[in-house]
């Protein structure tokens, strides 16, 4: 079997945003389970739109995502020359002509076609010019470039591993603009060439690009280029059921990264994503790629869920290192060196985000805030409470949870949550969270008595 080559083939006009994780992912997973090759390749012909910084934002956001390329950045850009060759070969074939046709004009023959019940198609007008009247009105007139695919007779067989032989009569298809009025190319012609260049073999990508196939399998047949093999997956809707993009909503990479996301997350939650062979559980990526089969992504469209990524999100983040955790908390709190990496090892298990670390800034700051619930303890359990808290504290020879408990209980009578919860609220601030032992063992002796010092000027206050 010849070596299996994908690609990703991203637009530098803006940040990478979710759909263009799937269609990356998909065809890295690819060609990684088929010890292939997986290209990344900027369609970079749009120079008005293109910049520099996206092109680094999306290699930026592909390393960190653990998406690894083969080879260097390719760039539409630089195979001009062969977009050019392909488009001057299909005119010389009579299968490209230019088009004169001003948009008032192709306005009027797409209402006229509505208005009879039929397809807004192209009528051809400019189809049957001589190649030297074409030539001489280029000259002074305005024109685009189509490609000549309607015809009475014909189809076009797209070669697609999910969907079997896809079909389309060509008497069903339009001529399709390849290159606009200002003489720049349009997506179908560069893309498709650019794939016989560099080699593909398959193209992993959503179903709205099914037609566009059909018109590159075209183009690509006549001029007696390799065509890849289709994968056209169902398409990923948001939330609210419409498609997702960047023009629609949808989170960018760069957004989610700064935000705290683990990667892996993303990668977990999207993977699945019409994929039923991947193991609910969570899984390393090199047993992902084990379960993963191309041929078994659905057709039918998927939805994203916020809430799936961050779910992952949380269960990842449960089985960090406390060195993993403290980089990440590290934005949130005032400490630093060894006091971080204990705070760090304390949190474990218990942060759903790398930024909810701040609910338990009284850990490290006697003076934060209280939220409302944990204030609504503090004053239910009252001052006589916490004198007798901080009373035992101070009778006790070392730091040690449950002996200062046991000593609370017989001072106050409190028990259950009417013991724990307001000891919990004053070293802790929250009503949740680690083992007190642990609390109370990273507070230390001089750090609980502060604390309980705290609330009684706070209930006092």
């Amino acid at each position: 079997m010849k070596e299996v080559v994908t690609r990703f083939a991203p637009s530098p006009t803006g940040l990478m945003h979710l759909g263009n994780v799937r269609t990356a992912l998909l065809n890295w997973a690819y060609a990684r389970k088929m010890g292939g090759r997986f290209l990344l390749r900027f369609e970079d012909t749009d120079q008005d739109r293109s910049q520099l910084e996206f092109i680094e934002a999306l290699k930026k956001d592909l390393h960190w995502l653990g998406l690894d390329w083969d080879g260097e950045p390719l760039f539409q850009s630089q195979h001009a020359h062969n977009h050019q060759e392909a488009l001057d070969a299909l005119a010389e074939k009579g299968l490209a002509y230019r088009c004169f046709c001003s948009e008032h004009q192709l306005n009027l023959d797409r209402k006229l076609a509505t208005s009879r019940g039929l397809p807004p198609r192209y009528v051809g007008r400019c189809k049957a010019l001589s190649a030297e009247a074409s030539a001489t009105r280029a000259l002074s007139e305005a024109h685009v470039w189509r490609l000549a695919v309607h015809a009475n007779e014909g189809l076009v067989q797209v070669i697609d591993a999910l969907r079997g032989h896809v079909d389309f009569l060509c008497r069903d298809l339009d001529d399709p603009v390849v290159v606009r009025s200002d003489g720049s190319f349009t997506f179908l012609l560069p893309n498709a060439i650019d794939d016989a260049v560099d080699g593909i073999t398959h193209a992993l990508r959503g179903d709205d690009h099914l037609t566009n196939s059909a018109y590159q399998v075209w183009l690509l047949q006549k001029l007696d280029k390799h065509v890849p093999i289709y994968l056209h997956h169902g398409l990923l809707l948001g939330e609210d059921g419409a498609k997702l993009s960047k023009r629609t909503g949808s989170h960018s990479v760069q957004s989610l990264r700064q935000a705290g996301l683990i990667p892996a997350a993303l990668v977990q939650a999207m993977a699945r994503l019409g994929h039923a062979n991947i193991p609910e559980e969570l899984v390393s990526v090199a047993d992902m790629l084990q379960h993963y089969n191309a041929t078994a992504i659905s057709t039918s469209s998927v939805r994203w869920m916020d809430g799936e990524m961050w779910r992952w999100h949380t269960r990842l983040l449960h089985q960090l290192s406390p060195d993993a955790l403290s980089s990440l908390i590290s934005p949130f709190t005032t400490l630093e060196g060894e006091a971080l990496l204990s705070l760090s090892a304390l949190l474990v298990g218990n942060l759903e985000r790398a930024e909810y670390a701040t609910q338990f800034a009284r850990l490290w700051s006697v003076e934060a805030a209280l939220e409302e619930d944990a204030a609504a303890v503090m004053v239910a359990a009252g001052d006589e409470f916490y004198q007798q808290a901080l009373h035992a504290w101070n009778n006790l020879p070392d730091a040690d949870w449950k002996g200062w408990s046991d000593a609370v209980k017989e001072a106050t009578g409190a028990k259950g949550k009417n013991l724990f919860m307001p000891l919990r609220v004053a070293l802790t601030g929250v009503l949740h969270g680690p083992e007190m032992s642990r609390v109370v063992g990273f507070l230390g002796k001089t750090g609980v008595q502060q604390r309980l010092e705290n609330m009684l000027a706070r209930i006092k206050a």
